[in-house]
């Protein structure tokens, strides 16, 4: 996440500020969907994280890599449903490419930044800036 650029980090934060204004004028339900889908993202990574390291140790499983695409692809829906599209299309990125690995190229992963880690972070500021 560190390597996002000036204007990436602002377009984020105008979109975040813009998602988090509305959210204020919510339903307090509304306001507990959208904390449970951010907690879901963070879940999402480290369950990922856990899966990658069994690859790692020659462990592929492909269930698990069909249940991580279902998890990331959710987690987008919920996501655009909510108004965080930013990082609603991450999510769906990821699921895709858990499901179709070949689907997009190198130098397109990289630009689209789905790492685990830039994901969580974001997800873990959103909700941070949720609970003050």
């Amino acid at each position: 996440m560190d390597n996002l650029s000036p204007q990436t980090w602002w377009a984020i934060f105008k979109h975040v500020r813009r998602w988090l204004a509305n959210l204020n004028r919510a339903s307090q339900a509304r306001q507990q969907q959208s904390v449970k889908a951010l907690q879901n993202v963070v879940l999402a990574a480290r369950e990922t994280s856990v899966y990658l390291r069994q690859i790692e140790n020659g462990q592929v499983d492909h269930s698990s890599e069909k249940d991580l695409a279902l998890v990331w692809t959710r987690l987008g829906f919920e996501l655009e449903e909510l108004g965080l599209n930013k990082l609603a299309k991450r999510c769906h990125i990821t699921g895709k490419h858990w499901a179709e690995p070949d689907f997009y190229d190198a130098t397109f992963l990289q630009q689209a930044d789905i790492s685990l880690e830039t994901m969580e972070k974001l997800a873990r500021q959103i909700l941070f800036t949720l609970k003050q």
